[in-house]
């Protein structure tokens, strides 16, 4: 009887090993290696086959038709923003987030409307019975006559019932519970994900089925698997949001289709997910007049304006060290800004503690709210309100020059549109266009001459 051969493989990088590690070597986790049995290598892969039997083969780039790419819209508009205009025939989106943040409502709701349009749907579970998915469909008054639930794991047979019914879209809930039968590694595992990912993707670009794979988050937020799993999909989207609040926020972190970092906003509701068409109201609907430590910011999420109130309160320390606490925000950012307020703006804060947040739960990583990062600090600090009609937009840099950002033109029309009567921008933006009615556009060059402007 032939000896079987084991290899020892990283549940967090795919990284294999022939003996047991500790540690990773490639991902540097501890006590991630299981054991697995190696599988055969095949000499014949199968081919990209469709289920009609025709085989891809090479063509000419002008010979190529697009006939059959016309993206489908959905009834969620900000889903089909993040999806770059729509859902696009043949491809692989993957889904991840948090347990409970929303990921299975969103795709029961996308897949009720999509059958409603005149696509046949097959919904697959590896979590849920038939029955389960039907009361969480009544409650969302989800329905349609071409929706099909089948709750199964076997790739084996969904593969086969996929070829019976040749929908137009298939929902997979959720990829970690998918198992290759021809594989004898544990369900969940590396080798598993990255097979049963292998097969949809070959199924998908040759029969032109949309599919959606459900992804499990791991403790660090990242898609759990192997980091293959996002490169052989065409479209990755985290679902994120708190627990504590109804607004769930779809980020895209790639995209074949359309652009990348672009988001829509969700409430979570009994009846479901409702989109929210204009976010920067709801940001800004409970900020106070008046208050000290507030200043408003014109981020860009993708292609989308939102005005955020960034909020700073900077205390004296009872400590020996100073404590910096960030949420929504880069703690690395801002220790940076403040630095350059103490040596730039003369701003004595090596003593003070300073706690910072996005209010609303966003998240902003972008250059361009640094000015309203460092207006909200000087506010605090200084305890002196900023004017409720001001907003900001400008990279600081370490010399203290504002520094010129993208898509000026945007940013000012949207604070312009909600009302806001000034905004202060890099003096380098002001050059190549005109700005619309109504606003105030003012360009500074230094730190310290904003400052100066803010709190005259």
């Amino acid at each position: 009887m032939a000896k079987i051969k084991t290899q020892f493989v990283c549940q967090n990088c795919g990284y294999t090993s022939p003996k047991y590690l500790g540690r990773c070597p490639n991902c540097g986790e501890w006590n991630t290696m299981v054991e697995e049995r190696e599988q055969s290598q095949k000499a014949d892969r199968k081919a990209r086959v469709s289920f009609n039997g025709n085989s891809v083969k090479p063509e000419l780039l002008d010979d190529v038709s697009m006939a059959e790419q016309e993206r489908v819209e959905t009834d969620l508009g900000e889903l089909n923003r993040v999806l770059g205009g729509g859902v696009v025939p043949g491809s692989l989106v993957l889904i991840g987030g948090d347990p409970g943040i929303g990921k299975s409502t969103l795709l029961l709701q996308v897949s009720g409307q999509l059958s409603q349009t005149g696509g046949t749907v097959l919904y697959v579970s590896g979590e849920e019975s038939a029955v389960q998915i039907k009361m969480r469909a009544q409650r969302l008054g989800v329905g349609g006559k071409k929706f099909y639930l089948y709750p199964e794991t076997d790739m084996g047979n969904i593969r086969q019932n996929i070829e019976t019914l040749n929908p137009d879209y298939v929902v997979i809930d959720s990829i970690q519970t998918m198992q290759e039968p021809e594989m004898s590694a544990a369900v969940g595992s590396v080798s598993q994900i990255r097979e049963v990912t292998a097969e949809l993707l070959q199924i998908a670009k040759t029969n032109g089925i949309t599919i959606f794979i459900v992804g499990h988050v791991t403790k660090g937020g990242a898609i759990a698997g192997p980091k293959i799993l996002e490169h052989m999909v065409d479209t990755v989207l985290y679902f994120e949001g708190d627990m504590h609040h109804t607004f769930r926020i779809l980020r895209a972190v790639k995209n074949r289709f359309g652009s990348t970092n672009e988001i829509g906003i969700f409430d979570m509701r009994e009846g479901g997910l409702f989109e929210v068409a204009n976010p920067s109201e709801i940001f800004l609907e409970e900020r106070l007049d008046g208050a000290t430590g507030s200043a408003i910011v014109v981020s860009m999420e993708g292609t989308r304006p939102i005005l955020v109130e960034v909020q700073a309160l900077i205390t004296p320390t009872v400590y020996g060290t100073a404590k910096r606490t960030t949420t929504g925000l880069d703690h690395n950012r801002v220790s940076l800004i403040m630095a350059v307020l103490e040596k730039r703006a003369s701003l004595l804060l090596q003593n003070q503690d300073a706690y910072l947040k996005a209010a609303g739960g966003v998240k902003l990583d972008e250059p361009a709210i640094d000015l309203a990062i460092a207006v909200s600090i000087a506010s605090s600090y200084r305890d002196k309100e900023t004017d409720p009609a001001d907003s900001f937009v400008g990279e600081i840099g370490l010399t203290g020059e504002i520094r010129r950002v993208n898509r000026i033109e945007q940013r000012v029309a949207e604070a312009q549109k909600l009302g806001f009567k000034r905004i202060f921008i890099p003096k380098n933006n002001l050059s190549g266009w005109t700005p619309p009615k109504g606003i105030e556009v003012v360009g500074v060059a230094t730190l310290s001459e904003a400052l100066k402007v803010v709190f005259n």
